[in-house]
């Protein structure tokens, strides 16, 4: 017996050890966040598998959730195949690893709401490295001598011309600047701000050195870009393209020691001139003057926005800026490519009709000139989808930037046909790369072409703000698994973030100056990520320095080298990181946004810390009240979500009317099509129909929506305002979300009348106890209910007394944002 019992754990002590080095399970290294897609990796280059996986708590290592396999892909890169172990249904905090039933553990990661707290501000590290002119990080100055003018005769400068551009941040990990990259990552930098501005905090000067200013550090960045920006745009006929070229590649060395142009430390800057520049034994590719100077437009355009409250007369400066380079956009329609003098590498962009449309929708929120959406349209229609997206492989930055910023931005200025259609777009490419997704284990549709890493964040930002404006959460498992992938879900089992986590796996061997020379730790840089096998086996002048960490996930099809020798796997790029900046400010964001849900399973109230209200409209029979609250919203300019019943559509009047609200961007749902109570009043947990006759009456409800053009329908407010846990159940099985109004205010006491008694509440009594509630304990991610009609025997309607209480809650500096924003 004894010796039976020797050979079995001999076996599976043998089981395990195979496993182990045969198999493994890649994780979000940062951790998961409690309520979001949570799913580890598990591969193997062996021919076994797996049928189940526990969660186990760390501290007790004792199974907390146990999961099924799933389906089983087959051989990608190393692997022979793999599985993704889905285990979202778990939401406690704590620290766990996963366990396979072959033996494989994965590494510890956390659940709790704080996995991305202070990631991004984490990533402005590498931003303030990569600062020039003045930089923090050395506590040195550098290329103060930029530069003199190449290209620039036409305007009245020969080649050699003195002019001062000294500012901005390095490209790379090099020295060369490109406004195209810089104007892109300034952009980011702003909306992330704009977007998510209780992420970030203050503990740098403008000059990046310790200290408080009352400035968010992203902010202090945005601006030291914006300068710069200034610089290279100095008047309205003229404008720069880059500082230096590839010759900075000569040697290594730390910015203050720039001196391979034969002019002292004095650099060449680019000017635009629409034509083609040189580009070693060749020219460029330049066509016009679009790209670029559009991108200036967006910059200069949302700095102005952010900055008109604190510093009136420089955001004036950029607003000016955004309209002499809207001009210089327009001189040439084309692209503006890079210039090039001894290598063949530039950044090769080929597209410039989505920078025009950003351009497009920021002038019109600078001047409301609503001939700026036309155009932005037009240049949408011109590039639905960004190309690559729908392409295996691209040239080195072709489609630049790797997501088309202008479809959300007019998604956001725009009604909603304009909305639909931009919002449309980005589904269109998301659907492209999923496709591609979901023939292997980590979901990975990206093509692994020169700075893949880029493309990974701008896609998981496409997927987030496509989910956040439509309320589609169909692509929610994608848009996680490419930041999964980001921090470690990936073949190499590492982060792709110098430093990030502190405890993970992370590049230590970048391709950098600051690190190869002297060992300077280069946070939260994000390095350009896994090329094609075939395109590393070509690129000229690579050499691993180190032997190869991860020599046993390399493949055929995709290589990733932690080696200063692999430029072009390794090396941070700043426009990468800014991008990551925003899409960690985003996670960050979302972890902040604590909507509140009832113990029936109803959303009602949002985020308690910001200074929001969201107004909700229902009706039933009575119809009269819709017209007043449409003129009303209207006159106002609030947002406001509709939830009618099928019998309240019947009046092909109001049905016009509600037709025309969702066409403005007011979102319009069901209330059930016959207004059925769906649980007794004295008896909640009990439900007075089958999960049958709910859907039927619903969906009736929906189709009589759809039948009026109104497609986006992803909210719910029951009938009666009164459901249960079942029905809530079978709300979320239908891929809605159920809402209520916020308990504590009266205003769902509107339907009363006098002879109901005690029960009747009069108009200025609803009033009277929102403002006294309001003061009281305030409304932050209130959601506010007005009925939009009553029994006749209503005479004073609240309905009527909208618009004032609209004014006095403006008064009080509540904003008020549509539920998907609550």
């Amino acid at each position: 017996m004894h010796k039976l019992l020797s050979i079995m754990v001999f076996v599976l002590c043998a089981i395990q050890v195979f496993a182990q080095e045969n198999s493994w399970i890649r994780i979000n290294q940062l951790g998961y966040l409690p309520n979001n897609k949570k799913v580890a990796v598990w591969v193997t280059k062996s021919n076994n598998g797996i049928k189940k996986f526990n969660i186990v708590n760390k501290a007790t290592n004792k199974s907390v959730f146990t999961g099924k396999a799933g389906k089983e892909f087959g051989k990608y890169g190393p692997f022979t195949k793999g599985y993704r172990l889905d285990f979202s249904k778990f939401t406690k905090d704590g620290e766990y690893f996963v366990l396979a039933d072959d033996g494989t553990k994965s590494p510890t990661f956390k659940i709790n709401a704080d996995v991305y707290k202070g990631t991004a501000d984490f990533a402005l590290r590498y931003m303030r490295q990569q600062r020039t002119l003045f930089n923090p990080y050395l506590k040195d100055s550098c290329h103060t001598h930029d530069g003199f003018t190449m290209y620039a005769s036409s305007v009245g400068m020969p080649d050699s011309t003195r002019v001062e551009v000294a500012g901005g941040w390095h490209d790379a990990s090099d020295y060369l600047q490109y406004a195209t990259t810089s104007a892109n990552a300034i952009y980011h930098l702003l909306a992330a701000y704009r977007d998510f501005p209780s992420v970030f905090t203050d503990e740098k000067l403008a000059n990046g050195l310790d200290g408080k200013n009352g400035i968010p550090d992203v902010l202090d960045e945005a601006i030291w870009g914006l300068d710069w920006l200034v610089k290279m745009h100095p008047q309205p006929n003229i404008m720069f393209n880059q500082i230096a070229d590839d010759r900075d590649h000569t040697k290594m060395r730390l910015p203050g020691q720039d001196s391979v142009y034969g002019r002292g430390h004095e650099r060449p800057v680019y000017f635009i001139d629409g034509n083609p520049q040189e580009r070693g034994k060749f020219m460029n590719n330049t066509t016009g003057t679009s790209s670029t100077a559009a991108k200036f437009v967006s910059a200069f355009g949302l700095g102005h926005q952010l900055l008109k409250e604190q510093n009136s007369q420089y955001a004036d400066l950029l607003k000016e800026k955004a309209g002499t380079a809207y001009q210089f956009a327009y001189i040439k329609p084309g692209v503006t490519q890079t210039v090039s003098v001894k290598s063949p590498y530039i950044y090769a962009e080929d597209n410039w009709v989505d920078d025009m449309e950003l351009a497009e929708a920021t002038m019109f929120n600078l001047n409301n000139n609503k001939d700026h959406i036309q155009k932005a349209l037009d240049f949408a229609r011109q590039e639905k989808i960004t190309p690559w997206m729908q392409r295996d492989t691209a040239n080195h930055y072709q489609y630049y930037p790797f997501i088309n910023l202008g479809h959300f931005e007019l998604a956001k200025s725009s009604d909603g046909k304009v909305k639909k259609e931009a919002l449309q777009y980005y589904k269109q490419g998301i659907d492209e790369v999923n496709a591609r997704a979901q023939e292997n284990m980590f979901l990975r549709g990206v093509p692994f072409i020169w700075c893949s890493n880029n493309l990974t964040t701008s896609f998981a930002i496409q997927c987030l703000w496509y989910r956040d404006a439509s309320g589609d959460k169909q692509f929610e498992e994608l848009e996680q698994a490419n930041i999964d992938w980001l921090f470690g879900a990936n073949p190499w089992g590492t982060s792709m973030v110098y430093g990030l986590p502190e405890y993970g796996d992370t590049p230590t061997e970048p391709h950098s100056a600051f690190t190869y020379l002297h060992n300077y730790p280069i946070d939260g840089g994000l390095v350009d990520g896994p090329v094609y096998s075939a395109i590393y086996n070509n690129l000229i002048g690579i050499q691993l320095y180190k032997p190869d960490t991860y020599a046993q996930f390399q493949s055929d099809l995709v290589v990733y080298h932690d080696d200063f020798g692999d430029y072009s796997t390794n090396e941070p790029t700043m426009d990468g990181t800014a991008s990551l900046i925003y899409l960690l400010s985003a996670k960050e964001g979302e972890s902040k946004k604590k909507r509140i849900i009832d113990s029936q399973g109803a959303i009602i109230r949002g985020d308690s810390s910001k200074r929001q209200i969201s107004l909700i409209f229902t009706g039933d029979e009575f119809r009269e009240g819709l017209q007043t609250v449409a003129q009303t919203l209207e006159k106002t300019d609030v947002p406001g979500s509709f939830f009618v019943t099928g019998r309240f559509l019947e009046d092909n009047k109001v049905a016009k009317i509600l037709k025309k609200l969702n066409e403005k961007g007011h979102y319009v749902g069901p209330h059930s099509d016959q207004h059925l109570l769906y649980a007794p009043w004295e008896n909640r947990d009990s439900s007075l129909l089958s999960k049958n006759e709910f859907e039927a009456d619903l969906m009736a409800n929906i189709q009589k929506l759809k039948a009026l053009g109104i497609e986006e329908i992803n909210k719910f407010v029951a009938p009666y305002e009164w459901y249960n846990k079942q029905i809530a159940e079978w709300t979320n099985n239908l891929g809605l979300e159920l809402y209520n109004f916020t308990p504590g205010l009266r205003s769902a006491a509107d339907y009363t009348f006098p002879e109901m008694g005690k029960r009747y509440m009069s108009s200025d009594a609803i009033m009277k106890q929102l403002f006294e509630h309001e003061i009281d304990k305030g409304l932050n991610g209130y959601i506010v209910i007005v009925h939009l009609g009553t029994d006749p025997k209503r005479v004073d309607k609240l309905f009527n007394q909208l618009e004032r209480l609209i004014d006095l809650l403006k008064n009080k500096s509540y904003k008020f944002v549509p539920l998907d924003e609550i």
